[in-house]
């Protein structure tokens, strides 16, 4: 494979030089340029033709989400958001992932060597992630809104969702729909801490149930979506009807934390055909073997059409694990998962 070709932008001369150092750890990887501008930016992409760019917020002249929005617009890429604002300002991260960012990933506190070493795995993979996405199912067309499931008579379902990269989006437009006496639904979207809940909050403006944080011992009710991803514990439920989620400290999972094949063979184990599980756009193939363990006790499935999806890894995946796999847009899937999953629990 060709090694993937990144250019980094950053008003920083000390921030070019520690990030391309970082992502050159990676055999996989080869910085091709840096630039301190916009300007500078749009003619190394147009001389040196990235694979991904990865971009500061801040910086002289025309800022990061104004260059980042010119990009989607002219010339669609992937790029990933680099900046100190991904951990206090996270309305400023989520701006950037509707622009079409692919991530956002937080820049070092403190501009050293070894700070920037300890990262160094972790970015690499997440450029190699963005090397693979399909930014124009990201851009799209303007969709048309779709009102709320109409209908639904809760019957005792519980339900997971799992998202990755480019799930944030897919979440929203898949839970807008969802009325609100939702079944209680767990939604393991991982993200850094600092973007999470600004997320959970845009979430709450957007749908009609009450969403919450998930916390240990909290208690699993109708009419509640329940939002995890910080990456220090899995989430999981102890028990159906009458459970509660469980929050665990332990080791990652094929590289998970928190972990969806964790929380769906939960879901299987504890409600059987009143579980329910979706996989939306993401990378790697956590989540395949938990939904196949729903659909395996009778409980309902579904993923997102790859040709909607940021990237299909996680899709792919599933597909592999879930013969006859249920793949629909994510304004789709949620009337056809509640509708499948009342039928399911009512037999």
């Amino acid at each position: 494979m060709a090694a993937i070709k990144v250019l980094v932008v950053d008003d920083s001369l000390t921030m070019r030089a520690l990030f391309s150092s970082a992502l050159e750890r990676s055999k996989d990887i080869v910085v091709v340029g840096a630039a301190g501008d916009a300007a500078e930016a749009r003619q190394l992409i147009e001389q040196l033709r990235p694979n991904v760019l990865t971009l500061d917020v801040e910086m002289p002249g025309m800022n990061g989400l104004d260059f980042l929005a010119e990009i989607m617009d002219k010339k669609p890429m992937p790029v990933i958001m680099l900046s100190t604002l991904t951990h206090k300002g996270g309305d400023v991260s989520l701006r950037a992932l509707e622009i079409g960012a692919v991530d956002c990933f937080p820049k070092p506190a403190r501009a050293t060597p070894d700070e920037f070493e300890k990262i160094s795995g972790k970015l690499c993979k997440l450029v190699i992630a963005a090397s693979k996405t399909n930014v124009l199912a990201k851009k799209g067309e303007a969709k048309e809104a779709k009102g709320v499931v109409r209908d639904y008579r809760y019957d005792g379902a519980v339900l997971g969702i799992a998202g990755g990269m480019g799930g944030p989006d897919a979440a929203v437009e898949l839970l807008a729909r969802f009325p609100a006496n939702c079944p209680p639904t767990i939604l393991v979207q991982p993200m850094d801490e600092g973007l999470l809940v600004p997320f959970g909050a845009k979430l709450a403006r957007a749908v009609a149930p009450e969403v919450k944080m998930a916390a240990d011992g909290m208690p699993l009710l109708e009419g509640h979506i329940y939002v995890a991803g910080v990456s220090t514990h899995h989430i999981v439920i102890d028990r159906w009807p009458g459970g509660v989620i469980r929050m665990l400290d332990r080791d990652p999972v094929q590289g998970a934390r928190p972990s969806a094949d964790m929380l769906f063979a939960t879901l299987a184990k504890a409600a059987g055909k009143r579980a329910g599980g979706v996989i939306l756009s993401g990378a790697g193939g956590d989540g395949a073997a938990g939904l196949a363990a729903i659909a395996g006790a009778g409980g309902r499935v579904a993923a997102q059409d790859p040709a909607t999806a940021l990237i299909a890894e996680a899709i792919t995946a599933a597909q592999g694990r879930v013969p006859g796999l249920k793949l629909l847009a994510p304004g789709d899937i949620a009337e056809v998962m509640l509708e499948r999953v009342s039928l399911s629990a009512a037999a």
